[in-house]
């Protein structure tokens, strides 16, 4: 039953998607089977965008999900379609009441039972769950109760998805092949997750701990004897949606004080903790009548292991100092990066990424916008986001994203510097720099004697991949004849020392001599034409002067 479920599903997936697989068709050959490839506008590509959206909207709930796991995932998709699927909220109509009370009566029993009072209109509704508020022990508690048949729903569509893999896959090149294989092992396991409402109350129960004692945010507490894994009760907590500018200046909060606080939060979350709320969009924040911070719904959350935790201190660090190298050098120890990628290309970006973001105050420039612009090279080379960096990269825009909307000023990057020096990562990292120059002290003074500085700069400049050499040969007939001869005379050399090995191992000693003689003969031979000064001179196109003058470009 299931199986033909899922044919069913299939059916109406492809009736969705078929129009647009099409058109990504022709756009890799003109004419679907030959031809070449169409030039697709960005405009196009927005349109597409928000057609493929509309699809997901259709689908529902699996749709709406995997939509907004693609809206992390730069490395598969167009920046028009990741801007597009940034725009999905979480937010559809509540399921009837009946549907929903089976489910929770089949948990926890009757109703009546199980609450002091229970309001059976939904206050809010989402993909997978929808809540109502009620009352325990003569406490106000919010129920998270799981959607009616979502989880047969919720499996044919990931047979779908398994289904369609391999059709999809022939469309794009072996890169993003791979990161969309990733990408369908990823969402399988997210979206079962995110149902699970046992490893929600774990999650939530965890990160909640780790602010016990923190006044300026409120994690609501569990209320265990009435949860299951398909129902969550918790503390029902008030508060005015984060997003509501008006209301909070009516209330005499300090929004810039506010933005501040809430990229603390998510700094101590994801560097210092390693387990962080994963969804931070303003449906999922409110803000209490003396600024206190509370946060909703943990269903999508994650872990951050400390080499990544490491890193991401790093890469902070880096866009702070404006040192480019060491971003990319982040981003190819991250994973994030190939170390294939061009890295002058790559420097570029990020240089003007930093340039464009500073503004008029050169000290002020967003992670976002870098984020954003690194995210267009990302789908161009393209590159593979690991799937906890993924969640990141959502955290750190929407974060950023909320905290612009509560300030427009704010400055994440000032944030982000004084909480790693309050936290003591900047004197960390300025000892363990110390440590490293002790280490390779001597390596380093060898180094400055042995090669000279502009030898340094060309050193640099090769492992960009941006030095060319400019080989000139004169018009000369003499010259290309001794270049003949010692090409002749190499190829000889080598077929000649190796048959001297050969006869020696399987001949007389007699016919070896014969073959070393006739292999020191021409060693002398190729000896004697180096004598005579050769015509040829090599011309490095790089100085400092023209790469002063690119950069200028």
């Amino acid at each position: 039953m299931a199986i033909l479920r899922s044919y069913r599903r299939f059916v109406v997936v492809a009736y969705q998607f078929l129009p647009l697989l099409l058109a990504y068709a022709r756009d890799r050959r003109k004419y679907l089977l030959f031809g070449g490839p169409r030039k697709v506008s960005a405009e196009r590509r927005r349109r597409r965008a928000r057609s493929l959206l509309d699809s997901m909207l259709t689908l529902g709930p699996t749709f709406i999900k995997l939509g907004q796991l693609l809206s992390t995932r730069p490395d598969i998709l167009p920046p028009e379609y990741v801007e597009e699927f940034e725009q999905l909220q979480d937010s559809v109509p509540p399921a009837p009441w009946p549907e929903a009370q089976q489910v929770l009566e089949a948990e926890l029993g009757p109703v009546e039972e199980a609450f002091d009072d229970f309001d059976t209109e939904a206050i809010s509704g989402a993909s997978l769950g929808q809540v109502y508020v009620a009352e325990h022990e003569g406490e106000r508690v919010a129920v998270k109760v799981r959607r009616p048949g979502i989880e047969d729903l919720v499996e044919a569509d990931l047979r779908v998805i398994t289904f369609s893999l391999p059709i999809l896959m022939r469309f794009v090149g072996s890169a993003r092949a791979f990161s969309m294989q990733t990408l369908a092992d990823e969402f399988a396991k997210v979206i079962r997750e995110e149902m699970d409402y046992d490893r929600e109350r774990e999650m939530l129960r965890e990160i909640r701990s780790h602010f016990r004692d923190e006044p300026r945010i409120r994690i609501p507490g569990v209320v265990d004897e009435r949860s299951t894994s398909r129902v969550l009760t918790m503390e029902y907590v008030p508060g005015t949606k984060i997003s509501e500018i008006d209301d909070l200046d009516a209330l005499g909060i300090d929004r810039t004080r506010l933005a501040e606080t809430l990229q603390r939060v998510y700094l101590q979350m994801i560097v210092e903790d390693g387990v962080f709320h994963a969804d931070p969009h303003p449906g999922n924040l409110a803000v209490q009548d003396d600024g206190t911070i509370v946060f909703y719904d943990f269903g999508m959350s994650g872990r951050v292991d400390p080499f990544i935790q490491e890193k991401i201190v790093e890469f902070y660090l880096a866009v702070a100092q404006q040192d480019t190298d060491a971003i990319l050098d982040t981003l190819i120890e991250m994973g994030t990066l190939s170390p294939e990628a061009d890295r002058q290309v790559m420097s570029d970006v990020m240089e003007l990424a930093i340039a464009d973001a500073r503004g008029e105050n050169i000290e002020q420039y967003r992670v976002q916008q870098i984020v954003s612009q690194v995210e267009d090279t990302i789908y161009e080379f393209p590159l593979r986001l690991p799937p906890n960096l993924a969640l990141v990269l959502r955290v750190a825009t929407v974060v950023e994203g909320v905290c612009v909307t509560l300030d427009p000023d704010f400055d994440f990057i000032d944030v982000a510097t004084s909480y790693l020096g309050e936290q003591g990562y900047i004197e960390q990292g300025a000892r363990e720099a110390v440590e490293q120059a002790g280490q390779q002290l001597n390596e380093t003074t060898r180094s400055l004697f042995r090669v000279p500085p502009k030898l340094e700069d060309v050193l640099t400049t090769m492992d960009r991949g941006d030095l060319t050499v400019e080989v000139e040969l004169p018009d000369d007939p003499p010259l290309a004849r001794r270049l003949a001869l010692r090409l002749i005379y190499g190829i000889l050399l080598a077929f000649t020392a190796f048959s001297t090995a050969l006869l020696y191992v399987f001949t007389t000693l007699e016919a070896t001599a014969v073959g070393a003689g006739a292999t020191l003969l021409l060693v002398g031979l190729l000896w004697r034409s180096f004598r005579t000064r050769s015509g040829i001179r090599a011309k490095p196109q790089f100085t400092r002067q023209n790469l002063r003058q690119r950069r200028d470009d």
